[in-house]
């Protein structure tokens, strides 16, 4: 029975669109613990460097909400094409432009490749996936952004370290022309008449899956956070190599995936939405009180089991709640941009006025009260 529901899920289209995937997110995961070395190094203030990383999700944010809605009559194959684009576009930009003004324009330039890439990959991936086996077919995909996790940060950093930064940037640009040539093999994909979206679902937003989406929040929040701030936060500690750290949640977020699948098809959502909120609590509060590489690996470990299954389960959640799966990826994908944009932001403002601690321990405030939105607003209510 296993066999056969792996044979539904893993198609021609489903394994291409996994290895295009795979390999775009490894330039972006490669860039996560990079730039804000390469912005410090350039001589940029941590203020200027949340902005700076922050953009990328800002723009994301934006044309997620007309990508959504554009999926219902265009192929996903065509905004991939462009997505991919986008980011080759960048890596060379990367080279030459300085901060500020020239780098926020490259950053926002990724941000948009970013976003019309994956929406249009997640949205591919529920057209393609039957409704019993949806949940699963998601969890299995999103290993293609954490097997990128695990090896791109750290690959990433070893190339600079050994080399320089132009060398990053021209391998990141060979991949993105590497992933372009795999997305080129897709077929069109299955599209949803645009019909089935109700004009009840908004314009732009999917209200249905509004609320799911908001959950999705707090983890982004978190992520874009210690992605712009993790690396400078190591480095002051003596670690050579902060890719190490997200090399460590990429591989629980791959083990939780690969061998916890059906989880999200056979148990309740809300109770495993439910149970997943804590690791990042408990992750953020030990990760206040960490100086060591020991102790930054042990957080990996505990913070990694929370996004393991809850992204794909909340994004499944989304997607039962939110009719066409366009508007709904959209709209969840621009809510979570939302959280990995105003998290570095805000969490830029905490640090210049206190230190890493604060930040951290905010950062665990912020999945207390999305617990408790989700515990007393939403389950409840459900």
């Amino acid at each position: 029975m296993e066999t056969e529901t792996l044979r539904k899920i893993l198609t021609r289209d489903f394994i291409l669109c996994f290895f295009a995937q795979f390999i775009f997110t490894s330039v972006v995961f490669g860039l996560i613990p990079t730039l804000p070395i390469y912005l410090s190094r350039l001589g940029s203030k941590e203020v200027e460097i949340s902005i700076l990383i922050g953009s990328s999700s800002v723009s994301s944010l934006v044309i997620r909400l007309f990508v959504g809605r554009a999926l219902l009559r265009t192929p996903e194959k065509y905004f991939m094409i462009i997505g991919t684009l986008f980011l080759a576009s960048a890596s060379i930009a990367y080279m030459i432009a300085p901060p500020f003004w020239p780098f926020l324009i490259v950053s926002v330039l990724q941000g948009i490749g970013f976003s019309l890439f994956t929406t249009a990959s997640f949205t591919l991936i529920a057209n393609i996936s039957t409704g019993p086996h949806r949940g699963q077919s998601l969890g299995y995909f999103i290993l293609a952004f954490t097997l990128s996790g695990a090896l791109a940060p750290s690959l990433a950093m070893s190339l600079i370290n050994r080399f320089d930064f132009i060398l990053l940037f021209l391998v990141c640009l060979g991949l993105s022309l590497f992933s372009l040539f795999i997305t080129l093999k897709l077929g069109k994909g299955r599209k949803v008449p645009f019909k089935d979206a109700s004009v009840e679902e908004g314009f732009f937003l999917s209200r249905r899956a509004l609320q799911p989406s908001l959950l999705a929040f707090s983890p982004f929040f978190v992520w874009g956070t210690l992605a712009t701030f993790f690396p400078l936060y190591a480095i002051s500690h003596g670690v050579t190599n902060p890719g190490l750290f997200f090399s460590a949640v990429a591989v629980m977020l791959t083990l939780s995936r690969a061998f916890g699948g059906r989880i999200l098809d056979v148990y309740n959502r809300e109770k495993i939405i439910l149970i997943c909120i804590i690791p990042y609590i408990v992750g953020m509060v030990l990760l206040a009180f960490s100086k060591t590489l020991s102790m930054f690996i042990l957080v990996a470990v505990i913070y990694g089991i929370g996004p393991g299954f809850l992204v794909p389960a909340l994004m499944a959640y989304a997607l039962d709640r939110g009719g066409s799966p366009g508007p709904a990826m959209g709209t969840f994908q621009a809510i979570t941009d939302l959280g990995a944009s105003l998290g570095p932001m805000a969490m830029g403002i905490v640090i210049q006025s206190t230190n890493y601690s604060t930040m951290f321990l905010c950062l665990a405030l912020t999945a207390i009260i999305n617990l408790n939105y989700f515990y007393f607003f939403v389950r409840k209510k459900g």
